[in-house]
């Protein structure tokens, strides 16, 4: 059996009726750019968020680079941001101006560590960057209040997290900002780049809506960028928009049976929830110390994995120069060589679930003692050896 760790196919054909059909309908209008199928769906997602204002870009990480420049980041403003995420989350505040402030993550959900967001707090910071991660919330009331302590703005990156909650309101919604990503692998996702930024300070979302469109056309009040939705995307996300929540309670399923079913196999560690939090599951992230042997393994039965991420921010190449070392991320360099991304997507059938955890298992009884008792081939170490 061959399992994808996404079949983006398997999704259009449920409702390919309404996607040729919104397609059909942009070329016939030849509305490509903007229009009304971009306005329409930036009024439907604000609506579905509950918040004021949606303003569309060309993807997830002009969302951060425009929330930033609408922040006014200048030279010397330090950025806090997670040291486990995707680059898009810290290059983009280079790119603004400043400078990223990397933090440790947290031991059980993978997101932004308050403490060590407080510890990294100088009277050079000037906001937080939380990553909602792998679709589960950071902890925002923590969050919310060392920002508010500090009179710091908060820019959520929700690029995993779509219609995830803490406490019962959305991610999203707790911030100054907050961005999101429409790639096409995201839980709600277009058929190429799309992202948007959503906020309720009219300000704000008058500014970026300037600077993503030239700096405002045909009267140029700025400097801008280009970064505008295609209407294609537009209307593909229109048609999508009302399947979210029930391929969200999907992927909660997948990732229910595995939680089950890898319960005590081996050395496995299933994604952990945080308290007051709505893990809507963009991947499914275990731990094994075993983590190369068993991802060649499964290859070879066919199960498709990926890494996300391989290897904590602060220890690429990209950023040397700030001599960071492990020690100074405990958590995200513990973490980087022992995670592991499972096939997820709501699609998913039980048997390729179950395909996928008798592989893992099977990988496992490799190791076993006689009476049964399943041995780690490497067993845990400790964070305090790094």
């Amino acid at each position: 059996m061959k399992i994808p760790f996404v079949d983006l196919h398997a999704q259009y054909l449920t409702i390919k009726q309404e996607i040729d059909g919104a397609i059909a309908e942009v070329i016939a209008e030849s509305a490509y750019i903007r229009g009304r199928h971009v306005d329409a769906f930036e009024q439907a997602w604000a609506n579905a968020l509950g918040v004021k204002h949606c303003v569309s870009c060309a993807n997830g990480t002009d969302a951060v680079y425009i929330a930033l420049r609408g922040l006014h980041v200048k030279p010397g403003d330090e950025v806090i941001a997670p040291a486990h995420s995707w680059i898009s989350t810290s290059e983009t505040v280079t790119q603004a101006g400043g400078r990223v402030v990397f933090c440790d993550a947290d031991e059980e959900t993978f997101t932004i560590d308050p403490e060590d967001i407080q510890r990294k707090i100088t009277p050079a910071t000037v906001g937080i960057i939380p990553v909602h991660l792998y679709g589960q919330p950071a902890d925002m009331d923590a969050i919310m209040a060392i920002a508010k302590r500090h009179n710091l703005w908060v820019i959520e990156d929700c690029g995993q997290a779509h219609l995830a909650r803490y406490k019962g309101q959305y991610v999203g919604t707790f911030g100054t900002a907050a961005t999101f990503s429409f790639y096409p692998g995201k839980n709600l996702g277009a058929y190429g780049d799309a992202g948007c930024v959503v906020t309720n300070d009219d300000r704000l979302a008058d500014w970026i809506t300037t600077f993503a469109r030239h700096g405002g056309k045909g009267d140029h009040l700025m400097e801008g960028i280009n970064s505008r939705m295609d209407g294609l995307q537009a209307a593909i996300l229109n048609a999508k928009l009302p399947h979210l929540p029930a391929w969200t309670e999907a992927r909660r399923y997948v990732a229910a049976c595995y939680d089950e079913l890898l319960d005590e196999v081996g050395d496995i560690i299933t994604p952990k929830i945080g308290p007051g939090r709505d893990h809507v599951y963009h991947l499914y992230v275990i731990r094994t110390e075993n983590r190369d042997a068993l991802r060649e393994y499964l290859t070879q039965a066919g199960v498709s994995t990926v890494l996300n991420y391989p290897k904590a921010l602060p220890f690429y190449s990209a950023y040397a120069h700030f001599g960071h070392s492990p020690k100074d991320f405990p958590v995200a360099c513990f973490n980087q060589s022992r995670i592991l991304s499972l096939p997820i997507y709501p699609e998913m059938k039980k048997e390729m679930i179950t395909h996928t955890v008798e592989s893992i298992g099977s990988f496992f009884k490799q190791f076993q003692e006689p009476d049964g008792a399943t041995l780690k081939v490497i067993q845990f170490a400790s964070l305090a050896d790094l």
